[in-house]
């Protein structure tokens, strides 16, 4: 089904920068949970059997209820349309929904209870429940999404989103590709925290890539990894070094590698944005001039 708009087309998708749901969108959200609820589509987690024991016939939805209760106990039940959970709560529970989501199949008939017996097809019951998510998401310029597994991610700015979208950690050094893959994937999350722990195991990479080139110390390593990238005595190879000082003068007067009062707390998202694409740029031009990473290859990224 088509599920762009008139607005769309003409005048383009609107730009996703709220990274708080808000009632309108909440407003919508809650009964497309309500509609698979009643059409049996969550049974495929939570099947509720028929009474003489034929089969599943639809969701039960006191299990749904109480599971959801304990595995997001930060939400109400039963859910309220006038009573707007925490933005990260609603992200938890679109992943519960996913996570139980199938689409509901009639198998028979069972006329004593006016009822039919089902199965699920995982598949596309999940596609479609995100496909529902995510146009609701984006029509209200929500910076979030539902990925195919049906896990929430933040959609970032385009040239973040760029930075990201590269693959590029197959350095020979085993630490250094878990940081940085690891601080990769982390940033896509939600959360503020996960991102900023994504910030700091960045910059924790460019500590370790600093002791991967031969010398005598840590400061001719540094040394080598940079004459690499531009020739010793040039006008590029002097800002590459103004670079990496700037670079570690961040990560140790912002709370990023370390926790002591004197650390200023990053708490804003665009602020992480440009601290995180300015190290991952550097990073990703050491990697390939010291030939680190020859064959970067696209993952897809982020929208």
């Amino acid at each position: 089904m088509n599920t762009d708009y008139f607005t769309d087309r003409e005048y383009g998708t609107r730009p996703a920068i709220s990274e708080t749901i808000n009632i309108r969108a909440w407003g919508a959200l809650y009964p497309l949970v309500g509609l698979r609820i009643g059409n049996g589509a969550f049974g495929f987690r939570f099947a509720e059997q028929c009474p003489d024991g034929r089969g599943a016939c639809g969701c039960d939805q006191q299990a749904f209820g109480q599971f959801l209760q304990a595995e997001v106990p930060w939400l109400e039940w039963p859910l309220r349309c006038d009573k707007l959970p925490e933005t990260p709560v609603v992200l938890d529970l679109l992943e519960f929904c996913a996570k139980a989501v199938g689409e509901p199949i009639s198998v028979s008939y069972h006329s004593y209870y006016d009822h039919h017996h089902l199965k699920w097809e995982r598949a596309a019951g999940l596609a479609s429940f995100v496909a529902d998510v995510n146009l609701l998401l984006q029509r209200n310029g929500i910076a979030f999404k539902l990925d195919d597994d049906g896990r929430a991610q933040q959609i970032l700015p385009q040239p973040v989103a760029q930075a990201l979208g590269w693959k590029m950690f197959n350095t020979g050094d085993t630490e250094l590709d878990r940081l940085l893959e690891y601080a990769r994937s982390r940033f896509l999350a939600p959360k503020l925290e996960d991102r900023r722990d994504a910030t700091e195991k960045l910059w924790d990479a460019f500590e370790r890539m600093k002791t991967l080139e031969p010398g005598s110390d840590k400061r001719a390593q540094a040394d080598a990894l940079l004459d690499c990238a531009a020739a010793p005595g040039t006008k590029m190879r002097a800002a590459l070094a103004d670079e990496a000082k700037s670079l570690t003068s961040i990560g140790n007067s912002l709370r990023i590698r370390h926790s002591e009062v004197t650390q200023e707390m990053i708490d804003r998202s665009e602020q992480l944005d440009w601290l995180f694409v300015r190290m991952f740029g550097f990073l990703r031009l050491l990697l390939l001039s010291s030939g680190r990473s020859n064959n970067p290859t696209p993952t897809g990224g982020s929208e």
